[in-house]
């Protein structure tokens, strides 16, 4: 099954999910500009991401009971349609109510492609191959973050506005003709796998969420992911330029630098997966840790953070994309493939549902303290988005306290099932003894 086909197909899943991140992330890279085209404070402007991640979170388990009952091909080639009419609306569109009926639109389309494309990998491939190829979905996909960073913001720069999104709106036009050309959902004389009796859509649903793992791995990307997204789609460059002061390039560099540390840190992430599965949550707690202490690090500095000290900030954040592939992971791993595409979007609504409410909790912070006067440097000044920006800490702890309790379910269930969990210095010993060979 592993035959050129199975990457060619594969392949073109992934362009679409990477077009689908360019789509996604575009707004975030353009936030003063917009705050100047729609005349927009910080709450307005939040409220486009926040509106889009609204749609696409509330979509996830829909979309993941469709993906089982019609497969990717239809999906992603639905969802390219709503993208496209999203960025069309949004180069055209001058009132704030128009551009955010675009940017839902792009939700939309945005919210069948992730959860549509990862159901190829079991059907295409071996299951052992499948942790890897997660990550690598993932982990490619995620080069549209730095399209958005170079050369879409270029684009804005050099043409404006409308032609910049009139732009990505024939991307997503492209992904269409490639999917409904060459993708398929499965294997010539092979359907995409039923396990098990069957079962309608309250049912599947049911069974999936009554499921421990499902949980675990809705919590494991709730806590790990958001603060990435928060970065990425709609506070990171106003942090950076208004709050900390970094020229337009050094920002963007830092953005690049994000879609680097993800793209080096997926397969690692993949290959502790497929060795160490009884640890996966050891891990998401980890980097959620690191995320605290990063983000403390840098709002408590006196004074403007370093850009080496901003570095560190977005290395850490970045960990946070492929770490919550674990996410899926426990998807897969806990539930039979006839409803794999339902536990999946229930595990992929956990990150954005975390990320829609932080960005909102941000600006509305902003827009408050600059109307009780508490920001005398402005709307986006440093002591304001220190205020804000630290309410992601208190997000973290309530996904970590609901990580913890569904952990200790799953493995009391497993211990029940006679199935030792190694202890971390077992785990320790063998990731030296690996390095040393």
């Amino acid at each position: 099954m592993n035959s050129w086909r199975a990457w060619t197909v594969w392949g073109i899943g992934v362009f679409a999910y990477l077009v689908a991140v360019v789509q996604r992330t575009s707004f975030g890279v353009v936030g003063l500009e917009a705050t100047e085209r729609f005349s927009a404070g910080g709450t307005l402007l939040s409220a486009f991401t926040v509106v889009q991640l609204v749609v696409y979170a509330s979509l996830q388990i829909p979309v993941g009971l469709l993906v089982d009952r019609f497969g990717t091909r239809i999906m992603v080639s639905v969802g390219a349609t709503f993208m496209a009419l999203g960025q069309l609306q949004i180069a055209v569109a001058e009132s704030v109510v128009t551009g955010i009926i675009g940017r839902m639109l792009v939700g939309m389309g945005d919210a069948m492609t992730f959860v549509s494309v990862l159901r190829l990998v079991p059907v295409w491939f071996e299951g052992r191959k499948a942790p890897l190829l997660s990550q690598l979905t993932g982990m490619i996909g995620q080069v549209g973050q730095l399209v958005s960073v170079i050369p879409f913001l270029a684009l804005m720069h050099a043409t404006g506005w409308t032609q910049a999104f009139l732009s990505l709106a024939a991307l997503s036009v492209l992904v269409i003709v490639v999917v409904l050309a060459l993708l398929r959902n499965a294997p010539p004389g092979v359907s995409a796998p039923k396990e098990g009796p069957t079962e309608g859509t309250r049912e599947v649903l049911a069974a999936a969420w009554r499921q421990p793992g499902t949980r675990l791995g809705l919590w494991s990307h709730f806590t790990v992911q958001f603060s990435g997204n928060v970065f990425a789609l709609a506070w990171g460059f106003p942090f950076m330029v208004a709050g900390q002061g970094y020229d337009a390039s050094t920002a963007a560099g830092l953005m690049s630098f994000f879609v680097a540390v993800a793209l080096v840190a997926g397969p690692p992430m993949g290959r502790f997966v497929s060795r160490h599965p009884l640890h996966r949550s050891t891990l998401v707690l980890a980097i959620t840790g690191l995320t605290a202490v990063a983000w403390a690090a840098v709002l408590l500095l006196p004074g403007g953070a370093p850009v080496w000290l901003m570095a560190i900030l977005v290395a850490v954040l970045a960990l946070g994309g492929p770490c919550s592939m674990i996410g899926f992971d426990f998807a897969r791993t806990f539930n039979p493939s006839h409803r794999l595409g339902t536990a999946t979007g229930i595990v992929n609504s956990g990150g954005f549902v975390a990320a829609l409410l932080t960005m909102f909790l941000i600006g509305y912070l902003l827009d408050v303290q600059h109307a009780l006067g508490l920001s005398p440097g402005g709307l986006y000044s440093l002591d304001a988005f220190r205020v804000a920006l630290a309410v992601q800490l208190l997000v973290m702890a309530g996904g970590t306290l609901a990580l913890l309790g569904v952990r200790r379910k799953v493995r009391r269930d497993l211990a029940a099932q006679n199935v030792h969990v190694p202890p971390l210095r077992e785990v320790w010993a063998q990731l030296r003894s690996g390095r040393r060979r």
